[in-house]
């Protein structure tokens, strides 16, 4: 990164202030690089982040009302995917061609989500690892799954998103195969966010040997399923899934899982729907990804009951 690229202070809002959301603005925030606002439904007073290094009390301007905002040079688009229409007002007034948008949502159709809502802005994918949890509207904690926290495409437009985070704990990196590194975070999602949420219980649920026989069926469905779509996974996908679900600590849990406790709607459909609808395009069965659908489906139908 150049000089001028350092000392440039840039716009940055945030859409969406969960675990994801309230991690990315806590910690730009915090390192006090950027000017950044909070995009939300509700005024909060102060915010404060949770981590490793230390609680911070980040200083971030709030807005409730998409007429308040202003385009920005950066956008993060960290609400669930479900949410991303809602997100339409906020990204009308913050957008112009001149933005750069991050998705930090889960899933595999980052781009496809968020370009028509983006005026024109350049979209840029973001796979997070980081476990982000809000604890109450105005606190979040973050904790390091894994080696690195983040991971973007290596081109102009990661480059420009690993710049922004320089100075926060957040270990961002590039990837020259981005399309396998989101099915393999998608994988990771297939069975640890559905069986938290159907069992009510944090990761450490997924070392129990008959949910461990569970989640190779599950894999072995959507690695087949990724591979019929042209993405390049190892011949052992299944088992380097399981080994990394067996590194995460049990303590965590997942965006379904605390979504479920709060009595929130559940990201299905980007989730195990994008698995059996990659099935469903080459005429696959994917029974077990099937199951999980329905059983995800109606906690979300008596959800909005």
């Amino acid at each position: 990164m150049t000089a001028g690229a350092q000392a440039r202070r840039l716009s940055v809002a945030v859409v969406g202030l969960g675990g994801v959301g309230g991690g990315a603005a806590g910690s730009l925030a915090a390192a006090g690089r950027h000017d950044i606002v909070a995009c939300t439904r509700q005024p909060i007073g102060r915010f404060t982040l949770e981590r490793a290094e230390g609680t911070v009390e980040a200083p971030l301007r709030m807005l409730t009302d998409p007429a308040q905002a202003k385009p920005a040079d950066w956008v993060l688009v960290c609400t669930k995917t479900h949410q991303t229409a809602a997100a339409g007002p906020w990204l009308a007034r913050l957008c112009t061609p001149a933005t750069h948008v991050a998705v930090l949502q889960n899933g595999i159709d980052h781009v496809a989500r968020v370009a028509p809502l983006a005026g024109g802005a350049s979209i840029v994918p973001v796979l997070i690892y980081y476990n982000g949890e809000r604890l109450a509207p105005d606190r979040v904690r973050i904790r390091h799954a894994g080696p690195h926290d983040a991971v973007v495409a290596d081109d102009d437009r990661g480059r420009a998103f690993t710049d922004l985070f320089e100075g926060t704990p957040l270990r961002i990196i590039r990837s020259g195969d981005f399309a396998t590194l989101a099915w393999r975070k998608l994988l990771i999602n297939a069975v640890a966010n559905p069986i938290t949420a159907l069992t009510l219980r944090r990761q450490a649920v997924l070392r129990r040997p008959d949910i461990q026989e569970l989640c190779r069926g599950i894999l072995d469905e959507a690695v087949a399923a990724a591979r019929a779509e042209g993405v390049k996974l190892a011949e052992d996908e299944t088992a380097r899934t399981i080994a990394t679900l067996e590194n995460f600590s049990g303590e965590l849990g997942t965006s379904m899982y605390f979504d479920r406790l709060g009595g929130r709607r559940l990201e299905v459909e980007a989730l195990t729907g994008a698995i059996v609808a990659a099935g469903d395009r080459h005429g696959m069965a994917m029974l077990l990804n099937r199951a999980l659908l329905a059983l995800l489906r109606a906690i979300n139908d008596a959800i909005a009951a």
